[in-house]
């Protein structure tokens, strides 16, 4: 039973504490340091251990908050961490770097700051790993099955982890020299650094949980050599097809995807880049940098060109500036459009809305590349139909040495999915992998969880559909099956 006047008691919320801006900027090391253990326990004593847990439903995954916050509460960790892992196979990832949607759903937060529901979870996590909790969960008989993986972002690693461990001989592919995909090429050490995701890696390979790098499916091996190999086969390879700006002066060298800057930084800091890598590294040393895009990987960006030691970072956003509080349509318990602070946006810079790329802008260099120089942008003008066009007169340039493109992803990568010797035999719908209600596709015993099936979405998103995948591969090849399955293809996240 929580402590029923603990939200009353104590008002004040309390988020984790960050590293001087001037100190951190100077290396990739995580930006928040741990909570004094004191407040951690106060803060989860808001909790209300609500008749209705609203927090249940902001979360795709059913985490038992109420459950784990009062029992970090009364200071029994190991409890709490059991508790914590019985619906999230990763809280060490989500508690770092989900934008947590159950706070926008906490019943406190009708009236008064919702409860530190992510800092709970990261701190319980965090305990579990230094008292050596979590032993490998090795499943006490093998049924014979075996099921391929691709992909070993948060969905492959969720769905094979499950199946590991409820008997099932499984083999996650990866293109990349090592495991994590997004988790360890995507996001920056700065929000998560990678010895977080080794140390769990670790305990999935002891499970029995088999990996096999620098495997490109659809090219080293083709998608039907894959499925003659293995009972079922899970598409988990995400959704990484950026979207593009076909501007005027797109061509122009120095203006760049975002996910290409960011994976080449976070294999720089793991020392995975060979000399002549470095030398062609997309850098912003000393440069005018313009961010296109305001959202996860747009924030990943501008904290990333301040550690390289920009001249200045400007992120632009074709759309007007969301509220800092919740706006009256819409009321709790949705997700609310708010702007929320990063830990970039104190990192300096600026940002500018209602900003319409109209070209890039370049000049041509002694060695004769053309190189950009600016992007030329003008107001945003709302036409009647919805439409966001750039107002004619407002045009002016803002100078620029490197530009991102962060403006979100557009599908799958089609490397022998649909067509050519031996591919999957897919059908793509919205540059989307094509499912039914069991996440199976159109060619039997293969299924598609994640990105590839649903699009962009949240690293909590991801984690659930692997874990209901992994349930619909276990009752296809099983006749019964013990694995929770916390969402459907279908469900969408609670937002107006």
């Amino acid at each position: 039973m929580a402590d029923p006047r603990g939200f009353l008691n104590t008002r004040e919320r309390q988020d984790r504490p960050s590293r001087p801006v001037p100190v951190r900027i100077l290396d990739f090391k995580d930006v928040y340091v741990r909570q004094d253990e004191a407040v951690i326990r106060t803060q989860a004593g808001r909790c209300m251990d609500c008749g209705v847990p609203f927090c249940h439903q902001g979360c795709p995954l059913g985490n038992l908050i109420p459950e784990w916050n009062d029992l970090v509460r009364r200071g029994r960790w190991e409890e709490a961490a059991a508790r914590l892992h019985a619906t999230n196979n990763f809280p060490e990832v989500t508690g770092r770097i989900c934008p947590a949607p159950c706070e926008s759903s906490c019943v406190l937060g009708i009236n008064q700051p919702a409860v530190t529901i992510k800092q709970t979870e990261v701190s319980i996590a965090d305990a579990a790993f230094d008292n050596d909790w979590l032993d490998p969960v090795v499943p006490q008989r093998l049924n014979g099955h075996t099921v391929a993986v691709v992909g070993s972002g948060p969905t492959g690693l969720a769905a094979a982890q499950q199946l590991t461990r409820a008997g099932f001989t499984v083999a996650v592919y990866e293109r990349d020299g090592r495991v994590g995909g997004l988790l360890r090429y995507g996001i920056p050490d700065f929000k998560m650094e990678k010895d977080i995701l080794d140390r769990r890696i670790e305990q999935m390979e002891a499970e029995g949980t088999r990996f096999r790098t620098n495997v490109a499916i659809g090219t080293d091996m083709t998608w039907a050599e894959l499925r003659s190999r293995y009972d079922a086969v899970i598409m988990a390879t995400g959704a990484p097809v950026p979207r593009d700006l076909p501007v005027p002066g797109r061509q122009l060298d120095g203006v760049h995807f975002a996910m290409d800057y960011l994976v080449q930084s976070n294999r720089a800091v793991n020392g995975e880049l060979d000399e002549a890598e470095a030398a062609a590294q997309i850098r912003a040393d000393g440069k005018h940098v313009v961010v296109l895009g305001g959202g996860d990987t747009g924030a990943d960006c501008i904290g990333t060109a301040h550690r390289h030691g920009a001249a200045s970072v400007t992120t632009l956003a074709i759309g007007k500036e969301l509220p800092a509080e919740r706006p009256d349509d819409q009321p709790w318990p949705t997700v609310p459009r708010v702007y929320e602070v990063t830990s970039a946006d104190a990192e300096g810079g600026t940002r500018e809305y209602l900003a319409s790329t109209v070209e890039f802008l370049g000049e041509v260099g002694a060695d004769g590349v053309e190189r950009v120089r600016a992007v030329r942008v003008a107001e945003t003008e709302y036409l009647p139909d919805g439409r966001r066009v750039p107002k004619p007169g407002t045009e002016r340039e803002i100078p620029a040495d490197l530009v991102l493109l962060a403006l979100g992803f557009t599908g799958v990568e089609d490397a022998g999915l649909t067509s050519g010797e031996g591919h999957a035999g897919v059908v793509l719908e919205r540059g989307l992998v094509k499912r039914d209600h069991r996440y199976e596709t159109d060619t039997p015993g293969v299924f598609v969880a994640g990105d590839a099936g649903r699009g962009a979405s949240l690293v909590v998103w991801a984690i659930a559909e692997g874990r209901a995948c992994a349930k619909a591969v276990d009752e296809s090849l099983e006749t019964w099956t013990r694995l929770p399955s916390p969402v459907e293809p279908t469900d969408r996240a609670m937002s107006v």
